[in-house]
């Protein structure tokens, strides 16, 4: 593919960390600071830990929901309110290659550029996307059998214009850390774009 799309910023993973992350950047699309700005999310959910998993103990979600349902009304969403956050479904990322100030993400159909990536996918051993070796390190909060593993990172910075969210930032596997976490890797990308102010987007009642 020779015209690869390019982005300002591309999510990978469609669990609860990618889709609260997308989620957050696409509220903030129409701002002032962001407005020339391209945002997509790689939806892969198939490997989410929420497809079987019941949610009881989340605060603002109807005990009995199913994390199946959770990720389809995720994404729908995020289409619905935030149509300017490119969602690409089926397509499963197998490769990460940092060229020059960019990284290139080659899918099991396509390539696309972006200048910054939140890596989003799960803890889970092996782990299956090549080029990011260099920063993988044993899980620091789970336990040693399950043989987790996590990108090395500083505040879900891994190096300048890559990021990570969720258990595979070393956090545990609870849903509402793992949207914590990708809601926090995306005001600190909406912090970047508006020239390092202190940036988060809140919706408030008239």
């Amino acid at each position: 593919m020779h015209n690869s799309p390019e982005f300002d910023v591309l999510i990978i993973g469609g669990g609860a960390a990618g889709l609260s992350c997308a989620l957050v950047i696409g509220s903030a699309l129409e701002k002032p600071f962001a407005k020339d700005k391209k945002a997509g999310i790689i939806l892969h959910q198939k490997a989410s830990h929420l497809n079987s998993a019941l949610l009881n103990n989340v605060f603002g979600i109807p005990p009995g929901t199913k994390g199946s349902d959770l990720l389809k009304e995720g994404a729908n969403h995020l289409k619905n309110l935030y149509p300017e956050m490119e969602q690409i479904p089926g397509e499963k990322v197998k490769e990460i290659r940092e060229v020059e100030d960019r990284f290139k993400i080659i899918t099991n159909r396509n390539e696309y550029i972006s200048k910054s990536i939140v890596v989003a996918i799960g803890y889970t051993s092996p782990f299956r996307i090549s080029g990011l070796e260099d920063y993988l390190i044993p899980h620091k909060k789970a336990k040693i059998s399950k043989n987790r593993l996590q990108l090395k990172n500083e505040d879900h910075l891994v190096k300048p214009g890559l990021y990570v969210a969720g258990t595979l930032a070393g956090w545990r596997s609870q849903y509402s850390i793992a949207t914590g976490s990708g809601a926090a890797v995306a005001t600190d990308i909406l912090t970047e774009w508006n020239d390092g102010a202190h940036t988060k987007v809140h919706d408030k009642l008239p």
